[in-house]
């Protein structure tokens, strides 16, 4: 029984450094961080939001790339930060910032997996408009759009394909402002 409690002062000492590396920090926030805009300054994390939770009203279906990563891969976490906090010696602000890197990359794969439900048609002619007349992509408006519906209403024809028909990745500005935050 003796054995049993060998090392005690040794196993304390670890502990107490252990206690005070993990106060450094105390959470990692990803995602699409206030401050995030597009050129013309509107907001990332709304265009995000709409876009995985989907906006009936105005014909947005949800494309829930953000939902449906945490839904898969939050399982995996709490057993990477224990092996991290073992291998990066207790170092909370290290830890995090791993962390953050980890399910940022997530996020972006998951932006970039998305293909469904498909692009609607006016969409997909709204992008082929923007590849015709790129002004057109700082003066976007109703005007516009309802040009891009008559368009697909008289049976104009549309190159959008490929990456110009994917969802979520029309100008990258969103997959590119996934970040982690450590505090």
């Amino acid at each position: 029984m003796a054995d049993y409690f060998k090392g005690g002062d040794k196993v304390r000492v670890i502990l107490e450094k252990a206690v005070a590396n993990m106060d450094k920090a105390s959470q990692v926030a990803v995602g699409f961080l206030e401050g995030a805009t597009e050129e013309d300054g509107t907001s990332i994390p709304f265009i995000a939001a709409v876009q995985n939770f989907g906006a009936p009203k105005v014909g947005i279906p949800p494309r829930p790339f953000f939902s449906n990563m945490v839904q898969q891969n939050m399982g995996n976490w709490g057993g990477m930060v224990a092996a991290l906090m073992q291998h990066n010696d207790y170092d909370a602000v290290e830890v995090l910032g791993k962390m953050g890197e980890e399910i940022k990359g997530e996020l972006q794969a998951s932006i970039k997996a998305t293909n469904e439900p498909p692009l609607s048609k006016t969409t997909l002619m709204l992008r082929q408009m923007k590849a015709d007349d790129p002004s057109l992509r700082d003066r976007m408006s109703y005007r516009v759009v309802q040009e891009a519906r008559a368009r697909v209403a008289a049976g104009k024809p549309y190159e959008s394909t490929g990456t110009a028909a994917k969802p979520l990745v029309d100008t990258g500005t969103m997959q590119s402002s996934v970040d982690y935050e450590v505090s």
